[in-house]
């Protein structure tokens, strides 16, 4: 197995088992299966281009004097859905992503399943948001909260929460656990997709393949990837615009994950994902330079030596340690830098901040407004 992909497993594997470690659960009441994301589309906000949000934006005079913690805040409740969707086409066999051959017959009752919450907005943006029969604890947007949740202990498959669904098909990762539960779900009959597990700002187009391909519906995902696509290279003109240029202006970032009830503190760097993030937002991803790799726990050395401009954090995780003025007396060493200094934390909702996938244009433009314009918010 090459190097990067042996990482790129072991970063994943390493947020699944923070997550579980910090009992991050949801408790959702069970809806109607299937009904609860598709009967929300006319209540709640359509996705739009999340660019917009960003072309009235004045930009600080100089980003690095900014004080002060701040909010990312996504401007709609829904993914990004397709212009046009189609009718799923099936029965069709793909090759998953573990090489494993499944024939899907059925879109009628899906379960899509990943740490990130990527794969359930990934459905809703190909059409399919009303087939959602249940969800994971990461999948936040509006009316999933009625669909029945299926993990458990923060991000654990339970394999009886599954069956009692019967789903004609299950989409999931690597990222959850344990893998005994998806082998189980297979043994009763039960087609289990296996995609992508990385995530980043790079590979929202094989992700939505790869789903859209399971469910019969590959004119849709082209579709959207192309509409995504032009989304991203909107959003990043504006990034361009508000973001300083010259390398020594940019902002020094570093991405921190905290469950503090559970002494938590990890810090991402190279192939995390929040290299990517931070680099979209026209930030330089300091862990990365100081060549941290994957999810390590903090170093106070180490976060010294880095001296960032700012910290993203996920909400959760800041209120988890009773916010800055907490954050700053658990972990010590962001006092000693910038960011600590000048209270620079932004934080954004966990079932969204790395989420990536369809949501990627409208995440990276709320950071971005978060970092270069926090007034506007």
């Amino acid at each position: 197995m090459p190097s990067r992909r042996r990482a790129l497993l072991a970063a994943a594997s390493a947020l699944v088992v923070l997550a579980v470690a910090t009992g991050c659960s949801a408790v959702g009441a069970p809806g109607q299966a299937g009904t609860a994301a598709a009967g929300t589309a006319d209540s709640a906000t359509s996705a739009t281009d999340p660019a917009t949000s960003l072309q009235a934006i004045a930009p600080v005079t100089n980003a690095k004097s900014v004080t002060g913690a701040s909010t990312a805040t996504l401007t709609t409740d829904l993914p990004p859905k397709a212009s046009t969707v189609d009718e799923p086409e099936l029965p069709v066999t793909v090759t998953d992503n573990q090489d494993t051959r499944v024939t899907v017959t059925s879109a009628d009752r899906i379960l899509a399943l990943d740490v990130y919450g990527t794969l359930s907005s990934t459905v809703y943006g190909l059409g399919l948001g009303g087939n959602l029969v249940g969800r994971d604890v990461s999948t936040g947007f509006a009316g999933t909260e009625e669909l029945p949740l299926v993990t458990q202990n923060g991000h654990e498959l339970s394999a009886e929460a599954i069956l009692a669904l019967r789903p004609t098909v299950l989409l999931t990762d690597t990222s959850l656990g344990p893998w005994d539960v998806v082998l189980q779900i297979r043994k009763a009959g039960i087609p289990v997709v296996v995609v992508d597990s990385h995530r980043d700002t790079s590979n929202t187009d094989r992700i939505i393949e790869q789903v859209a391909t399971a469910l019969g519906v590959p004119e849709t995902g082209a579709r959207l990837i192309d509409e995504v696509h032009a989304q991203q290279e909107a959003v990043a003109a504006q990034v361009a615009r508000i973001a300083p240029e010259a390398k020594r202006d940019k902002l020094r970032m570093v991405f921190l994950y905290v469950r503090g009830n559970a002494g938590i503190y990890y810090l991402f760097g190279q192939e995390s994902g929040a290299d990517s993030l931070i680099d979209a937002v026209g930030g330089r991803d300091v862990a990365t330079e100081q060549d941290w790799k994957g999810m390590r726990p903090v170093n106070a050395e180490a976060l010294v030596a880095m001296q960032p401009d700012l910290v993203i954090m996920m909400t959760k995780g800041l209120e988890s340690v009773g916010g800055v003025d907490g954050l700053l007396q658990r972990v010590p060493a962001i006092a000693k830098t910038p960011a600590g200094q000048r209270r620079r934390i932004v934080d954004m909702a966990d079932t969204t901040v790395m989420s990536f996938g369809p949501r990627t244009p409208e995440i990276v433009a709320a950071l971005a407004a978060a970092i270069y314009a926090p007034e506007s918010k």
